[in-house]
């Protein structure tokens, strides 16, 4: 197999003689970039050799150095030595690259050396694709089986395995070296500390700072290697060794927090500032508190840099407000969470920056996440305070925005504020509307007396308030009462509206807007009441106007019509009249009326939309208003003319106004209802006129033509014609109106209109029966003909009679004659329908030889008359033969000779013999019928039937001579039931010729063999044919005929069959031939099975070879084996299974399963050689079933299962435990719980290597718990070394536990150490317990732990206890309580003790008041000793006095400049120590900046424990003190 490697640049090609190549980037060299390698497996041809190549293809040769290539050999295993890789894949991760096989190997090699570091079996199957997990930095791969792997690296182990599992590579250590720091994979710790040490002794600075930096782990990157660095001399001319440390570390990576600070000490020293911007842009430092600190004098900005990342917030906060950044410092604690002094800060701002700090105040309001960062009434009051209410407003109306109920006092002292100061700033905010919870009493007294009416007028909601406002109307805008009406409950607001209109009847327009805006809440009445009462009509008018359209109230209607006639505004009388729909129309009808306006216009109005016409009518007509009756009817509403004219009609009118009237309407008025109202009174001819103008303007309308057509008939003026010419009256009307005058014109009228159910009543109830029989067949009408023929009519048979004697004789309309027929068949009668028919049918008419009659006949009979069918199949001949026969076949009539009869006349010979055959049930008649017809398809029924009867052997005769082999099927299924084969042997001869199918060749080959003709079957077979030799073989195979089912096997050949058969027939070694040819796994399990039972093993071994390789069938082979009992067979079964190469996972564990079971002193070292082979969750059930421990110990670890390796091993510890491996196991596991019951296990078993587990797991483990742990065991002391490690996370726990032990062992050095570096456990309950212990050690370690926790006074009086007095000074110092320096200075005092009284004035010199030190000295004659301390005193005091005057008299010379300043002026300067807290008592505010002077040595006493100078004392040569400073 050759690869094409290709060179883009170069356009170059090159055949490589192998199998897989990659590609990648990796490190080959220290100090350069990653190097473009291209890697491939070579294998020449006609050789076995195989070599890796690595080589770096992307540098050229002129390129100084040779290009990086190696070429090493690979050693192939031995059991595959022609294996050849799949994929080649380089890890760019770790360095290596991994080799993937085809038959399943993996191999991992050095890139660097090509050494091979791992040789390894992954997969039993083949694997054919793999490749580069970029994420892991291994590779994934895939076997036939559709396994899905994946190897890697594991990095906390690589190192450790490359340097003690590889002893056959000399140079192990190097290549273990060269990936450690290359790829910074950790394990190398020792190889690097050796390193460095070997290049700092040789003197390559350089080299061992390279060294350091590429340990990941930073075990070299200490404080010890600095100062080793330091301690190197410089060369001259050279860069210093530790710079060389320092820019090596750059180079690599980032410096730690200490490698930080030593650094940048002397760089800000040197002022570099450009190195530490650069440093810190490219993130080389670890920021920290005290980095800052060391950059802030240089520079501010990298020092806020430095802060920021080190979560220094409150140096954060004072470097913004350092450079002025003050919006940043809300924007960062709300970052960080970090709460500060913002009140101080405010208050310094405010009198530098005022919008700063109002700009700052808002965003501290503004908060984190909603919560405030300072209280809004502590803002406000810093404002106040210095008279800022411009900016107090601007603060609160940002923060009270939210208008919560909780605000409420602070809206309130907002809008007072104001109105008190700025009343007009109070009126701008009150218009904006943003508060809602102030007290509005208090905010409306305010505002009346600032003179805001309105916005008192808004805030008050008593009514005596409001009334006393109301009075200075004339001050408040319409638009402001209107609104201000909205808020008053509605009684008050209409007793304001009754002041309003009492106090000045000018407010009328601004009541009437008040009551149109709010007449809902009042109410429209109330409100109408109120205007009354002051007799205002306009009011009302104008009042109602505005709220007529929105308001459905009657009365308020009516008050506006009212009020508006009373106005005299007759139009709008007349409109409302005219489009209101909501006013009562009695009420407004008698109003009216009453009124009798000279316009009746709004009455006619009124009365025409509400129906109170004939009520207009005699109004008008009694008033004689006959002209507004004219105009109404033909103006208004000529549809209601027709209630006129009968009211006029009821009033004795003349008929000729009414005439007049009419043919002014003319067609305008409807018909339908005039002629009601006309014809009601009787007095229809009135509207003879007016009928004939409109029926000769062509008007259709069916009432005016009945009309007519009623005048007619009255008038007996030839109503006939009318009634058979008109096409525009209404037939049931006229009809109706003529059935008691005239039974021939209603007969008329009906027919004119097909009204049907009339017209029959009519003609029954006057006997016309002719003219109903003619009507009816002309008629056609199904529900006419069922509603006449309908049983309970009394006249049905009048009827009938006449339409089958006059009626339908005449016709010569064939439809007519179906429709009266199917009427009849409709109504159910049939012997009426016969006569009917016999009459059309029989006695030569138009209809005798329609086909549907002669059927209808038949049909009728066959349901009503049998006993006349067979007549009428014999003289009729044109009727369907075939649909009569089943008609008349079928229940419930069954005439099986009529049908017959039918079938024999038409020439349907099948259809007669079925007939024979299956209704009249005769088979002789049967026979003699196929005789005499010779058919063959009577003959095949014949024999159909035969079949169906069970006499196969007549049924097969029929058959034949019918030549038809269609029911072949039943044929068979019926020979084979009676077992009559030799027919059957001749019918399947027969059908052969005629069909081409395998079921009757396959029969016939199953004849031939239950007739025992076996040479007849195999000489079938032998020729062409289609059976199923298969599925008769098999029915044979079932039948136990194996013999003839071995015959067809072989023709087939079914090598699987014919191994059974073999089987069945006791031929073990032709079943073996059998199965070898048939090669299935389930005949071979039959074979196998068969020649266990039988005990013969070689056959069955052979067999079983072939079946152990299927995984599915491995374990029913088991079970077979051990039923029997046969253990050592299936063993060596297995065991020579093994060596197939299809020998896969299941057969090596049901192998080591049976170790278990039956030889366990072989399992452990099966188990080590085939662990990567096995199935190792089911080989651990069986070895926990037969309690071999130690083997499912070392199956868990291989397993992955750490949890139950470690369980396993503590349960059964007699037989499963080892140490070492012990420990190996729990760096694994998973399960926390494991620890703490391991700690248990080894302190009840193996307590002396408890110390060694505990180290193991340190990371792992809750120390706490640990620690109750064994503390409640009673086996603490045990593990002092295991806490003495964990102490350096300080956990309270871990430190009382020692200091337990500390104490019960005296050890108060370790303790007092252990105190000072770990403050983290109950120091009281310590010091308690220590400050009565016997050693005076353990009772000063009781004061410090007493003095830690600011118990100064309980520490002084138990060091003053034990004479500890330099503890006691030490401890009133630190304590800074005046009180407590000046009880231990007369403590000294009352002891006489001037030594120690002077040392407590050195010590304590910041809290002695000198006044006391003075008055203890002078009584006790101390004053020497007290001398040193007032010359220092008076020194500060002087330099505090100068500097007081100095301010003084600038402040002086300043106040007289500044008289025409601003009043808020502040001051730019403040001496530092005006407010310092430690003043001398009686200075007043003076207090002195200089530290405390000295106590020369020769001073100091023995037994006062010794001084030390202090800042700003200075010693002469001879000892002493001098009192300055600088």
């Amino acid at each position: 197999m050759h690869l094409r490697l290709y060179s883009v640049e170069r356009k170059q090609q090159q055949l490589l003689e192998g199998h897989a190549g990659c590609f990648g980037n990796i490190l080959v060299g220290d100090g350069e970039v990653p190097a473009g390698l291209f890697a491939f497996q070579e294998r020449k041809a006609g050789t076995g050799q195989t070599k890796l190549h690595i080589m770096d293809i992307t540098k050229n040769r002129g390129e100084g150095a040779a290009p990086y290539k190696i070429a090493v050999d690979i050693a192939m295993p031995p059991d595959a030595p022609s294996d050849f890789a799949v994929g080649l894949h380089l890890s760019e991760k770790h360095g290596v690259v991994f080799m993937v096989t085809k038959a399943g190997y993996l191999f991992m090699f050095d890139v660097a050396t090509g050494a091979m570091l791992v040789r390894s079996k992954v997969s039993q199957d083949t694997i054919f694709i793999s490749t580069t997990s970029a994420s892991s930095g291994g590779c994934v791969f895939v076997n036939k089986r559709g396994v899905v792997m994946t190897a890697s690296i594991s990095e906390p182990n690589i190192i450790n395995y490359v340097m003690n599992q590889l002893v056959q590579l000399p140079n192990r250590q190097e290549i273990a070296f060269t990936l450690a720091r290359r790829f910074g994979l950790p394990g190398a710790d020792e190889l690097f500390t050796q390193r460095f040490n070997q290049l700092f002794a040789s003197g390559d600075y350089k080299g061992a700072a390279t060294v350091a930096a590429q340990c990941k782990s930073g075990v070299l990157r200490t404080p010890n290697t600095i100062q080793q660095f330091k301690s190197v001399p410089s060369v001259a001319g050279q860069s210093s060794p530790i710079l060389h440390y320092f820019s090596t570390l750059l180079e690599h990576n980032k410096l730690n927090a200490l490698e930080s600070v030593e650094l940048l000490r002397p760089v800000v020293q040197q002022g570099r500032k450009e190195l530490i911007e650069k440093w810190l842009k490219e993130d080389k430092l670890e920021c920290t508190e005290e980095l800052g600190d060391i950059v802030r004098p240089l520079e501010s900005k990298f020092a806020l840099s430095i802060y920021l990342r080190a979560h220094s917030h409150q140096k954060v906060i004072a470097c913004f407000v350092e450079q002025g950044q003050f919006d940043q410092i809300v924007a960062y604690v709300k970052r960080v969470g970090y709460q500060a002094d913002y009140t101080q800060l405010l208050t310094n701002m405010i009198a530098t920056n005022p919008e700063g700090a109002t700009n700052f105040a808002k965003n501290l309001l503004e908060g984190q996440n909603g919560t405030p960062l300072i209280d809004i009434n502590q803002v406000v009051k810093v404002f106040m305070d210095q008279n800022r209410l411009q900016e107090t407003t601007s603060i609160l109306l940002d923060a009270l925005k939210a208008n919560r109920p909780d605000q409420a006092a602070l809206q309130t002292q907002l809008l007072a504020m104001n109105l008190q100061q700025a009343p007009k700033v109070a009126e701008a905010i009150l218009q904006m509307n943003m508060f809602t919870h102030y007290d509005k009493a208090y905010i409306g007294q305010l505002c009346e007396k600032a003179g805001l009416m309105q916005w008192a007028m808004q805030h008050y909601s008593d009514g005596a308030d409001m009334k006393r406002i109301m009075m200075h109307a004339h001050q408040m805008t319409p638009e402001f009462l209107i609104q201000h009406f909205s808020k008053l409950a509605p009684e008050t607001a209409l007793e304001c509206l009754y002041d309003l209109m009492r106090h000045n009847r000018q407010n009328l327009q601004v009541a009437v807007k008040v009551a149109i805006q709010y007449h809902e809440q009042i109410g429209a009445v109330k409100i109408v009441e109120m205007f009354e009462s002051f007799g205002s009509n306009e009011g009302i008018f104008y009042f109602l106007g505005a709220i007529l359209n929105t308001s459905t109230d009657a009365d308020v209607h009516f008050k506006y019509i009212q009020a508006a006639s009373r106005c005299g505004n007759m139009q709008e009388v007349e409109r409302v009249c005219r489009e209101s729909t909501h006013y009562d129309p009695v009420k407004v009808k008698d109003f009216l009326k009453e009124a009798k306006l000279p316009d009746p216009r709004p009455l006619i109005y009124v009365c025409d939309l509400h129906d109170f016409v004939e009520e207009l009518t005699d109004y008008l007509y009694k008033n004689s208003l006959m002209k507004y009756i004219e105009v109404y009817v033909v103006k208004v509403n000529p549809l209601k003319c027709h209630f006129v004219i009968g009211a006029l009609i009821d009033l004795d009118c003349s008929e000729d106004f009414i005439k007049t009237l009419l043919q002014n309407v003319r067609a305008a008025c409807p018909a339908e209802p005039l002629v009601a109202e006309v014809e009601k009174r009787n007095r229809l001819r009135v509207l003879l006129p007016w009928l004939e103008a409109r029926v000769a303007e062509g008007n259709q309308d069916p009432h005016l033509h009945n009309a007519m057509a009623k005048i007619l008939i009255d008038t007996n003026r030839d109503p006939e014609n009318f009634l058979k010419n008109n096409a525009f009256y209404d037939s049931s009307v006229v009809g109706k109106y003529c059935e008691d005058r005239d039974p021939h014109l209603a007969y008329t009228a009906y027919k004119r209109g097909q009204c049907d159910e009339q017209l029959a009543e009519v003609t029954n109830k006057n006997g016309l029966f002719r003219l109903q029989a003619r009507y009816l067949v002309e008629r056609q009408s199904t529900d006419l003909w069922t509603l006449v023929l309908n049983p309970e009519n009394p006249h049905r048979r009048n009827v009938i009679d006449q339409v089958v004697s006059t009626a339908l004789p005449e016709s010569t309309n064939a439809d007519e004659v179906s429709a009266t027929v199917k009427a009849f068949i409709g109504a159910d009668l049939p012997n009426e329908l016969i006569e009917l028919l016999e009459k059309i049918v029989l006695h030569n008419s138009d209809f005798s030889k329609n086909r549907n009659l002669q059927n209808l006949l038949i049909l009728t009979a066959i349901k009503a008359d049998k006993s006349r069918v067979m007549d009428y199949i014999n003289r009729l001949d044109n009727y369907d033969g075939p649909e009569i026969a089943k008609i008349a076949l079928g229940d419930p009539y069954g005439l099986y000779e009529e049908a017959f009869l039918i079938y024999k006349k038409s020439g349907l010979n099948a259809e007669a013999m079925e007939t024979l055959l299956t209704n009249i049930d005769s088979i002789e008649r049967a026979q003699e019928f196929a005789a005499r017809c010779n058919d063959k398809t009577v003959w095949y029924k014949l024999g159909k039937a035969h079949l169906g009867n069970g006499q196969v052997p007549e049924a097969v005769d029929s058959y034949l001579k019918a030549e038809d082999a269609t029911d072949y099927a039943e044929v068979i299924q019926a020979a084979e039931r009676e077992e009559n084969y030799e027919e059957l042997v001749k019918y399947l001869l027969m059908a052969r010729n005629k069909a081409k199918d395998n079921i009757i060749d396959g029969e016939l080959v199953y004849s031939y063999a239950k007739t025992e003709r076996l040479a007849d079957m195999e000489e079938f077979l032998s020729g062409t044919n289609t059976a199923n030799v298969q599925a008769v073989g098999d029915r044979l195979f079932e039948e136990r005929s194996y013999k003839a089912a071995k015959i067809l096997y072989q023709s087939i050949p079914n090598n699987s069959k014919l191994a059974a058969c073999h089987l069945q027939l006791g031929e073990y070694t032709q079943a073996v031939d059998a199965a070898k040819k048939a090669n299935n796994p389930k005949t071979w399990q039959e074979v196998n099975l068969a020649c266990v039972s039988a005990q013969q093993f070689r056959c069955a071994e052979i067999a079983g070879q072939h079946i152990i390789v299927h995984p599915d069938h491995l374990e029913e082979v088991i079970s077979q084996y051990e039923r029997h009992g046969y253990f050592e067979e299936l063993i060596s079964l297995l065991d020579s299974g093994l060596s197939n190469e299809r020998a896969h996972v299941g057969m090596y564990t049901e192998l080591a399963t049976l170790y278990a079971k039956y030889k366990p002193e072989k399992l452990m070292d099966f188990i080590k050689m085939n662990v990567q082979k096995l199935n190792i969750p089911k080989l651990i059930h069986a070895c926990e079933r037969h309690f071999l421990w130690e083997q499912v110990v070392f199956l868990f670890s291989h397993y992955d299962e750490f949890d139950q390796a470690a369980n396993t091993m503590m349960s059964h510890s007699p037989v499963a435990f080892s140490h070492d491996q012990f420990l190996m196991i729990m760096q694994k596991v998973s399960n926390m719980e494991l620890y703490y019951r391991a700690i248990e296990f080894y302190l009840t078993e193996q307590p002396m290597q408890v110390n060694s587990l505990l180290s193991t797991i340190t990371p792992k483990v809750d120390h706490a718990r640990v620690v109750h742990q064994v503390r409640k065991l009673g086996h603490l002391p045990l593990i002092l070394p295991y806490l003495k490690t964990v102490q350096q996370h300080n956990i309270t726990t871990v430190n009382e536990a020692i200091n337990d032990l500390y104490v019960e062992g005296e050890q108060f050095e370790e303790l007092r150490t252990s105190i000072e570096e770990f403050a983290n456990f109950d120091q009281i309950m310590l010091a308690q317990k220590l400050e009565k212990h016997e050693l005076l050690e353990m009772r000063r370690i009781a004061s410090l732990v007493y003095k830690k926790n600011k118990r100064y006074k309980q520490a002084i009086e138990l060091s003053k206890a034990d004479k500890m007095y330099k503890d006691c000074m030490d401890t009133a110092h630190d304590s800074g309580n005046q009180e407590l320096a000046e009880g231990l200075l007369k403590f000294f005092v009352d002891q006489d003790n001037k030594e120690c009284f002077g040392a407590c004035l050195y010590t304590c010199y910041d809290l002695l008041r000198p006044d006391v030190a003075l008055e203890h000295a002078w009584r006790k004659g101390m004053t020497d000793f007290c001398m040193p301390y007032l010359i220092q005193v008076m020194r500060e005091y002087t330099d505090r006095v100068n500097a007081l005057d100095k301010k003084t008299l600038k402040k002086e010379e300043e106040e007289e400049k500044a008289k025409s300043a601003p009043n808020d002026y502040v001051p730019d300067y403040m001496v530092p120590g005006m407010m310092a807290p430690g003043g001398l008592a009686g200075f007043g505010n003076l207090a002195l900046t200089a530290g405390p002077a000295m106590m020369a040595p020769g001073m100091m006493q023995p037994g006062m424990g010794g001084g030390y100078p202090q800042q700003g004392m200075m010693m002469t040569p001879g000892g002493s003190a001098i009192c300055t400073f600088s």
